[in-house]
């Protein structure tokens, strides 16, 4: 049975970066900080080979955001201008309650992005799409209406 969503992860070339920008800029918090070199059963899991790797967990309210960097193996940078209709993973979404504001102050804090937030056509709902440091897409969403998307996101207690 699946019990809901736990994280999504992100590997980076510089973790302590990507770090930085989403718990001083967008304002999760890191609850976890480790790694690993040298396990067989983690190069079984990540299906690599001599793997080491650091990892962060950050706190988003509702679910983690987890960051890797890989040391062994080494990764290929991704396209930091890779377009949403590429397929994989294209996002990740924080649904806020005022997307103007949040908009603004992650403008100024150098985060690019697509366009000022908009109303999607006649759907209930705010949103804008920009890129962390290392281009990853994210999505700031505000619900305005009734809608599937409306809820009010949990917060677990994440156990450090």
């Amino acid at each position: 049975m699946i019990l809901g969503m736990h994280h999504t992860a992100i590997a980076t070339a510089d973790i302590d970066k990507l770090s930085k920008f989403y718990c001083d800029v967008i304002g999760l918090r890191k609850i976890a900080e480790d790694g690993w070199a040298n396990v067989p059963e983690l190069d079984s899991i990540v299906g690599l080979k001599n793997s080491a790797a650091r990892f962060m967990l950050l706190s988003a309210g509702n679910q983690l955001v987890e960051l890797f960097e890989f040391s062994s193996p080494a990764g290929r940078p991704g396209d930091p201008n890779r377009p949403v209709n590429d397929q994989g993973f294209t996002h990740i979404c924080f649904v806020v309650d005022d997307i103007d504001a949040e908009y603004e102050r992650l403008v100024a804090a150098g985060m690019p992005f697509f366009a000022p937030p908009v109303k999607a056509g006649d759907r209930p709902l705010r949103a804008t799409y920009g890129r962390d440091p290392d281009g990853n897409v994210v999505e700031l969403l505000q619900i305005v209406g009734d809608t599937p998307f409306n809820y009010l996101p949990t917060t677990p207690r994440w156990r450090k």
